[in-house]
């Protein structure tokens, strides 16, 4: 490579949600090991998970949903995507970035626009198992459309843009606990359980999962030890419920520390994002998931079944997670450690382990190509 390529900064954008951020974040650790600079454009939302993000520079520009309901919301996210554009094509042009990398979500549609307006070589990166809307409209001046899962539903037809699979970037906190060993528990034991709903919470996590838990018989209640990701909403009445039903439990809306959490576990029941998936597979940890009902073509069903295929998850589809089937669940799984033990040692080997490295490596293609 000829290093006078490498001049100017990369720049990275995504929507405001975990499953956008933490791709784009383990992406930038990849390129700052690497002596690039790294520029970041998201929005308030995506403020939210850059306390850890290395990038030189973070630009938040307004972003908002254009499939949001009615005239009024429609009109007032068209005019926050436009001033979103404004503002991106102003840093682009005086920044200069060699490359440009979009994850997805409405909040990077603005970036990656200005970036095809601009010649800026950019390419995209699609964490779950349907492309999301962005980065449709994006794709077909892409220079490369990168993939999490091996199926992609919904790729425009007749799109010419390289595709390629590499996996979902994780980070470096994810890859440090990456195939950690795991003792499923013997009757008795304590019985460590995550509860997670994903970065923008669910009241039904805070509602099913204390009531089936509050049936379970009194020796599995007295051997759980249980971390629950509740919304700040619910915070006093989970933890009063879980009071009365004597279990043990760390409670609170959003937990810096998830990756260590999930390899401290015994089970898990999550959302199916696409970075959830590769999180859990990637430190190794059976799981039951619940995928987002209203998520765009159930795309989080299509990433459940990368593990649920290979009996290393269960799906419970969010129609039927009530407490009654999730106690059931919970007991059943409990009961036989044999089970847990196998679901664990069978998230081997199912989610690409090396995508950040693949995608720092487009990204230098892409630079020596233009």
């Amino acid at each position: 490579m000829t290093s006078g390529l490498f001049t100017g900064p990369v720049l990275l954008a995504a929507g405001g949600t975990g499953g956008h951020m933490f791709p784009a974040q383990a992406l930038a650790e990849e390129l700052r090991r690497r002596d690039h600079e790294v520029v970041l454009i998201t929005d308030a939302r995506g403020k939210r998970y850059t306390d850890n993000f290395p990038a030189q520079t973070i630009i938040e520009i307004p972003a908002a949903n254009p499939s949001a309901r009615g005239a009024a919301s429609k009109l007032n996210a068209a005019l926050k995507l436009s001033s979103g554009l404004m503002r991106s094509l102003q840093e682009i042009r005086g920044r200069k970035p060699i490359a440009a990398i979009g994850f997805g979500g409405y909040p990077s549609l603005p970036a990656m626009q200005g970036a095809r307006l601009l010649k800026t070589p950019y390419g995209l990166h699609e964490q779950n198992s349907q492309l999301g809307r962005a980065n449709r409209f994006l794709a077909k001046n892409a220079y490369v459309l990168a993939h999490g899962f091996p199926l992609l539903n919904g790729v425009p037809p007749g799109l010419k843009t390289q595709r390629r699979e590499v996996g979902n970037p994780v980070r470096d906190a994810v890859r440090e606990h990456a195939g950690a060993p795991f003792t499923a528990p013997a009757s008795g034991e304590e019985f460590r359980l995550l509860i997670t709903g994903g970065s923008q919470g669910a009241s039904v996590f805070s509602d099913v999962p204390v009531q089936a838990i509050a049936a379970l018989p009194n020796h599995l209640r007295g051997a759980l030890r249980v971390v629950h990701q509740v919304r700040e909403n619910d915070l006093e009445s989970v933890n009063t419920a879980y009071q009365q039903a004597g279990i043990s439990a760390e409670i609170a809306p959003f937990f810096t520390d998830l990756p260590a959490k999930i390899a401290q576990s015994h089970l898990i029941i999550a959302r199916s994002g696409a970075s959830t998936v590769t999180e859990i597979a990637t430190i190794g940890r059976p799981c039951v998931f619940v995928p987002l009902g209203i998520a765009m073509d159930d795309h989080q069903t299509m990433n459940a079944r990368v593990l649920s295929e290979a009996d290393a998850a269960i799906i419970l589809p969010e129609n039927k997670f009530t407490p009654s089937a999730l106690h059931d669940c919970l007991q059943h799984l409990m009961t036989n450690p044999a089970q847990v033990a196998r679901m664990a040692q069978n998230t081997s080997g199912r989610v690409k382990t090396a995508a950040a490295s693949e995608m720092a490596d487009l990204v230098e293609e892409m630079v020596e190509r233009a």
